[in-house]
């Protein structure tokens, strides 16, 4: 989705008026960022959208985007890499089931002397990004199709 269409489909439910009244700017740049820019022959502007978009591609740095999900409370997470077409569904299902094992048991670690340092609680944050990380893998994996029958000897597929 681009920034303009974002932008777009905010203005359907927040106030163009009071996000120009919040930002301090005039409620026409509000309603140009909905647009779309001026190179696709629109009279769109760029817009903050835009700007963070091109700051993440400029600097690599995930802190940027971590930073906005913060704002609306809540954590980033990069997406997997994809397994490949021909995944088998049994070692990927066992890879999520041994994260979730390690990550309970960082916490079984951690929680053993009934605290939990700030050290502990970083190593616990880290268990479960990999844990979402390697779930999501499989989603997507499910969702483009990657699972499929098994084939039998021979390379026919079994139906």
């Amino acid at each position: 989705m681009q920034a303009h269409e974002v932008m777009k489909e905010l203005l359907k439910h927040t106030s163009a008026k009071q996000i120009a009244a919040d930002m301090n700017l005039s409620l026409s740049l509000i309603y140009k960022w909905a647009e779309p820019p001026e190179d696709d022959s629109g009279s769109g502007a760029s817009s903050p959208l835009d700007r963070v978009g091109q700051l993440v591609r400029s600097s690599g740095d995930a802190r940027v985007a971590q930073w906005v999900c913060e704002q609306a409370d809540g954590f980033y997470i990069r997406n997997p890499h994809s397994l490949p077409p021909t995944a088998n569904v049994i070692p990927a299902t066992n890879g999520i089931i041994q994260e979730f094992a390690d990550m309970l048991a960082t916490i079984a670690t951690a929680s053993a002397d009934s605290t939990i340092s700030k050290e502990e609680a970083r190593t616990i944050r880290r268990r479960w990004e990999e844990l979402k990380s390697v779930t999501e893998s499989f989603v997507k994996a499910a969702e483009s199709g990657n699972f499929g029958p098994i084939k039998a000897e021979g390379g026919a597929r079994r139906d």
